[in-house]
């Protein structure tokens, strides 16, 4: 679902970040809301601490909003790419937490994927980078850095119940709508196709993922499922270019390998199912 998300973003036309953010949100919430009311008593789980509810906002509207903001601002490949790097930072950081040690294979791993960036970077400053792109390219790499952080934090609230993400959704949803009302000028999709990306968005990437990553990062192996999570990068990036949305390159090829590969190798001792020493 991830791997869709650069290219309904890019086909969803001019509409806002915030106004995207609101319109996606809301179907996300509805996922939710369907399944809890049928069992009016889910609706418990919302009964949730601040600081919970905080963290829920952080990932979500955080994340969402600085990666529409990418994507608005910067060509598609080069943001999705810079974008997920949070697989490799979700490796790096499990790995400072308590049990775990930071090996030479995730110093490594790190660096590559840091080069990964500097070559779409430099690739963008060959083209003109103009201050725009500086934007997108910044809010990419706030992107990866808020999702992996939302992710890791998550893992502190196992026995929250993942029926908090209607909520999260929700509350999400709405603070997009404020900020919007408040800094933006309301653009609709243009056109039929336009308009499925966007259900599309709400439905999967910005939707239903959610819950099933909520689920995983609380029930399951936290590392696991960050080298699951490395083929995102080159699946969007391949769907991006077959969609016409971006050029296949040399550069694009080598960036997508050593950010890939640098996270491979960061989790090399997880893949053959041992401890780092």
């Amino acid at each position: 679902m991830w791997s869709a998300l650069a290219l309904f973003t890019a086909a969803s036309g001019a509409v806002p970040p915030f106004q995207l953010s609101a319109i996606c949100f809301l179907i996300a919430s509805l996922i939710g809301l369907s399944v809890m009311l049928r069992q009016p008593t889910r609706f418990r789980a919302l009964r949730q601490p601040v600081k919970v509810w905080a963290l829920g906002l952080f990932g979500l509207f955080g994340y969402h909003f600085l990666y529409f903001t990418a994507l608005r601002n910067a060509p598609a490949v080069e943001a999705g790419l810079i974008a997920y790097l949070w697989p490799l930072l979700i490796v790096v950081g499990s790995a400072l937490l308590p049990g775990e040690r930071l090996t030479w294979k995730h110093i490594v791993g790190a660096l590559m994927g840091l080069a990964g960036t500097a070559l779409i970077l430099l690739r963008g400053a060959e083209g003109g980078l103009g201050g725009g792109s500086f934007i997108g390219y910044g809010a990419a790499i706030l992107c990866a850095l808020t999702w992996s952080g939302y992710s890791l934090l998550s893992r502190q609230f196992g026995e929250t119940p993942t029926d908090v993400i209607t909520g999260f959704c929700l509350l999400t949803a709405v603070l997009s709508l404020l900020c919007h009302l408040a800094l933006e000028t309301t653009v609709w999709p243009g056109s039929a196709n336009q308009w499925l990306a966007v259900l599309g968005l709400g439905l999967g990437p910005v939707g239903l993922s959610f819950y099933a990553w909520d689920y995983g990062v609380k029930h399951g192996d936290i590392q696991v499922l960050g080298v699951s999570s490395y083929t995102a990068p080159l699946l969007s990036t391949l769907i991006l270019i077959l969609f016409g949305y971006g050029e296949a390159s040399i550069a694009i090829a080598v960036a997508c390998l050593l950010i890939t590969g640098g996270a491979l190798i960061a989790a090399y001792d997880m893949l053959r199912g041992k401890k780092s020493v």
